[in-house]
């Protein structure tokens, strides 16, 4: 049932309370008749600091599916291919934040459709965001933008929107997510990372430009993460890279706030979702911090399993 309605501005909101666990709170915001915002917050904070981490969903996924769920015979296989509840639920054991993730899902099932729809998505943009941190009355907090899949389209929307990145933002990443990156953006990413420490930029992505399905391509030699991640780091050269060439490669930064993860591919095979479902959130969420890799590793078994509920 609703706990509140009021207006942002012009536009017209309903909140509602959706489910109270023993750990978390679902709240629910329905925002300008086709945006959706699902928001999970611990029922207890104990850190002391907050960050608040906004998900722009996949194509095609919606929110239970992204949050997904202990599997029963018939259920949807995209229930058990992202599991951010589950490693949300990890990472709070893990960090010393108030983790709240904001996740963010359009009637379109596209952020890509969505803003090519949305004539004036850079200020719907700013108010989504504004809109969660009203809702919560936040005052002191860091904000994290992250998406998979088409989720990154909202990333780079946001990116639109400011002449610089602004200092609340303290995290960025791209879960194989990145398809919309071009040179435009390079000198806001390398003015934030260099204006702070606490400012991090991490990027998954794999061979897809080899990548067959039904032995067709499924991306343009162009298109797809594994050469828009390159491109990202030409352009960001001078933070001089150095890597780790293994089945994964990791590039990172001099000053370690710009991590690169490159899955070579010789098979040929897809592995989209896989940079999600094997911790890749935690580690979007830990790296850089006295957590990472604590009891879980990149692209190895789920470290979350045991939280899925």
């Amino acid at each position: 049932m609703p706990l509140k309605t009021f207006f942002y501005g012009t536009l017209f909101l309903l909140q509602t309370l959706t489910a109270v666990g023993s750990v978390d709170t679902l709240l629910h915001i329905r925002f300008r008749k086709d945006v959706s915002i699902t928001i999970d917050r611990p029922v207890k904070p104990t850190g002391k600091s907050t960050q608040l981490i906004v998900f722009a969903l996949p194509n095609g996924n919606t929110t239970a599916q992204t949050m997904g769920k202990k599997m029963e015979p018939g259920d949807d296989w995209h229930y058990d291919i992202q599991h951010i509840r589950a490693q949300t639920a990890f990472i709070r054991e893990s960090s010393s934040d108030n983790i709240i993730v904001a996740y963010l899902e359009n009637d379109k099932k596209s952020w890509p459709l969505w803003k090519r729809s949305t004539a004036d998505y850079p200020a719907q943009i700013t108010a989504i965001l504004d809109t969660i941190v009203q809702v919560l009355a936040l005052k002191k907090y860091s904000l994290h933008l992250n998406g998979h899949s088409g989720g990154g389209s909202f990333i780079f929307g946001y990116l639109d929107t400011v002449k610089e990145i602004p200092d609340k933002v303290q995290r960025i990443s791209f879960i194989d997510s990145n398809y919309g990156y071009d040179s435009s953006y390079a000198d806001k990413l390398k003015h934030w990372l260099l204006r702070s420490r606490k400012n991090h930029l991490t990027v998954f992505a794999y061979n897809d430009s080899v990548a067959l399905y039904n032995d067709k391509p499924i991306v343009s030699a162009t298109g797809g993460t594994w050469y828009r991640s390159k491109m990202m780091m030409h352009d960001l050269k001078d933070l001089a890279f150095r890597v780790q060439d293994d089945s994964i490669m990791h590039y990172q930064s001099q000053n370690k706030q710009m991590n690169v993860y490159l899955k070579k591919n010789p098979d040929r095979k897809i592995f989209h979702t896989q940079q999600v479902e094997l911790n890749g959130f935690i580690h979007s969420v830990l790296i850089g911090t006295a957590a990472e890799n604590r009891l879980y590793q990149y692209y190895g078994t789920r470290a979350y399993h045991h939280l899925i509920r």
